[in-house]
């Protein structure tokens, strides 16, 4: 059911700032405007032209609260489908507070989390998994996260998915036209295409959830743990990532004692570094709690960097490489990159030695951030991100994820159905659990809980 009540809220985010702007939406939002502002020309917004913008004064009765612009969009092309003002006014938390609380007295309510986009989407400005990217571009924090974001708001992702759908929908009538002449056994839907038909879904359907590998990475950002004995300069290379003073350095063995983490944008993808605690035995029980933690980290991580001192291999390489296997054993399916410390210490026959016993090291200098690019580059190694440079569709949400695995799954039941010359009765069964999911991910199925859920994410205003 779509709304007919007045909705306002902030656009902007809290606090004080040069400006802010008030949304209103609704049936009567230009009407609700008009009653409190004061065109500088005597203008009534009312009788005014949509998209356009308006210089006057909010008013309290008699009492100025501020001098505006206010834009006005009428429905149904405006971003909610509805009638909806913007108010930019100064950016004082009190002008704000005051102009929301006059739009209260005046009619408004306030707006429930993500109202303004779940309008829209109620008035057919957007489909459900547009209006999930809507979320998903505002809090986009790297370019390949708010690239993915504007594809799907584009309609990339939801566009594919409704050509599937239609396509299949049509197969589905024809099949249900059989089950209407089950007496007469004719066949209204080719076999030989509905069978091609299906395997162009299902490589579809396969090629989208794979993708779902990249884009949860992309969206949430690469977990990286740096591990290694202590002393080794874990932190000093977690700082010239960052190029500031995040991790505590000194020359005292067990400095970090617990994790930290920080992110960094390589080639646009988004890394979370996090700087364990080192690796040794110990009776210091602060510091073996922060050794238990460094393996939960490994064991979050996607990408392990096993940091040591290069200048100390002559003398504690054996140690390091048990430590190492250690390491590989409890993690196989980790990638692993083992980078030797401090080689700006190693003579020119260390470096030999130390390759022809660890081919796949990567020898650095955290202190005077030698190597460090070269570490970046074989990190972002580690994400295929060719459908991103193809500008292929790729999921991020988990709850279409969630569809497309489950619509596979019918789609597949279909096939094995046509295969084995099953029933139409139950193929369509399958079939209409296929349409199902697929209407699931555009929202043309949808509950009141289902769309809770979703929106209840949004922030206010949006």
């Amino acid at each position: 059911m779509i709304p007919q009540d007045s909705i306002v809220a902030l656009a902007t985010p809290s606090g004080a700032g040069a400006i802010a702007v008030i949304r209103i939406s609704g049936q009567d939002a230009i009407t609700i405007g008009n009653s409190v502002f004061k065109s500088i020309k005597n203008k009534e917004l009312t009788t005014q032209k949509t998209h356009t913008l308006h210089l006057g004064h909010i008013m309290d009765g008699s009492k100025t609260l501020d001098e505006v612009l206010v834009s006005i969009f009428k429905g149904p092309n405006s971003y909610t489908g509805e009638n909806t003002i913007e108010i930019s006014c100064h950016g004082s938390t009190y002008i704000q507070q005051q102009i929301i609380q006059l739009l209260l007295r005046k009619g408004c309510r306030m707006a429930d989390a993500g109202e303004f986009t779940l309008r829209a989407f109620l008035n057919g400005k957007l489909d459900l998994s547009q209006a999930e990217a809507v979320a998903d571009l505002i809090s986009s924090d790297n370019e390949a996260s708010h690239q993915i974001a504007m594809q799907q708001m584009r309609g990339g992702f939801s566009n594919e998915i409704a050509k599937l759908r239609e396509e299949l929908l049509n197969f589905a009538s024809l099949i249900e036209l059989e089950l209407d002449f089950a007496e007469e056994d004719v066949e209204f839907a080719d076999r030989t295409q509905f069978h091609e038909l299906l395997n162009r879904i299902e490589f579809v359907l396969k090629r989208l959830i794979d993708s779902f590998a990249v884009g949860n990475v992309i969206k949430n950002g690469i977990p990286v743990a740096i591990v290694g004995e202590p002393n080794v300069g874990k932190s000093t290379l977690l700082n010239a990532f960052l190029n500031e003073e995040r991790a505590i350095v000194s020359e005292i063995a067990g400095t970090t004692r617990d994790t930290i983490e920080d992110e960094l944008v390589i080639g646009g993808i988004g890394f979370r570094f996090i700087d364990t605690a080192g690796i040794r035995e110990t009776d210091d029980v602060v510091e073996s709690i922060g050794i238990r933690k460094t393996f939960e980290k490994i064991e979050q991580a996607q990408v392990v960097i096993f940091l040591f001192d290069s200048s100390e291999f002559k003398v504690s390489g054996l140690k390091l490489k048990v430590e190492l296997e250690k390491i590989k054993n409890q993690f196989p399916l980790k990638p692993l990159v083992i980078i030797g410390n401090k080689a700006d210490k190693l003579e020119e026959s260390e470096i030999g030695d130390l390759k022809s016993e660890i081919p796949e090291i990567l020898l650095i200098s955290a202190k005077e951030k030698l190597g460090v690019e070269e570490l970046k580059h074989q990190l972002l190694s580690f994400v295929n991100t060719g459908a991103l440079r193809n500008n292929e569709t790729i999921v991020t949400n988990t709850r279409h994820y969630d569809s497309l695995l489950k619509a596979l799954n019918e789609i597949q039941k279909v096939k094995f159905g046509l295969e084995t010359n099953l029933s139409s009765d139950l193929m369509a069964l399958d079939i209409k659990e296929a349409l199902y999911q697929f209407g699931m991910i555009t929202g043309q199925v949808t509950n009141d809980e289902l769309l809770g859920n979703i929106f209840a994410n949004f922030c206010i205003g949006k």
